[in-house]
């Protein structure tokens, strides 16, 4: 099992993960980090709890836009591309769930 230090908003955490996905969690934290540094430029600092709420919040809130947009699209429009393209952000909105469970 592979483990990687994460930060976000300037706190660290450490995140055990699958064998070869330390980059992959890594880069995904940084996405993280720039929603956290976003929030805190409006908001100011808020608890710890809180800011991974609202940066889960803002992702959801970020798939449900791209979901409703493709619900727009004509079924037929989508190739296979574009329906394994969907089911890979699915698949990391779920992930980023998890993770943001697992640092609870």
């Amino acid at each position: 099992m592979g483990r990687v230090t994460i930060t976000i908003d300037k706190r660290e955490y450490a995140i055990a993960c699958d064998d070869g996905q330390e980059a992959h969690i890594i880069k995904l934290s940084h996405i993280l980090d720039e929603k956290a540094k976003i929030l805190s430029s409006r908001i100011g600092p808020v608890n710890e709890n809180m800011m991974l709420a609202m940066i889960g919040l803002l992702l959801a809130d970020e798939l449900e836009d791209i979901k409703n947009q493709s619900a727009c699209v004509p079924t037929s429009a989508f190739n296979t591309a574009d329906s394994d393209m969907a089911k890979q952000i699915d698949g990391q909105v779920s992930r980023i769930v998890g993770l943001i469970n697992n640092l609870k």
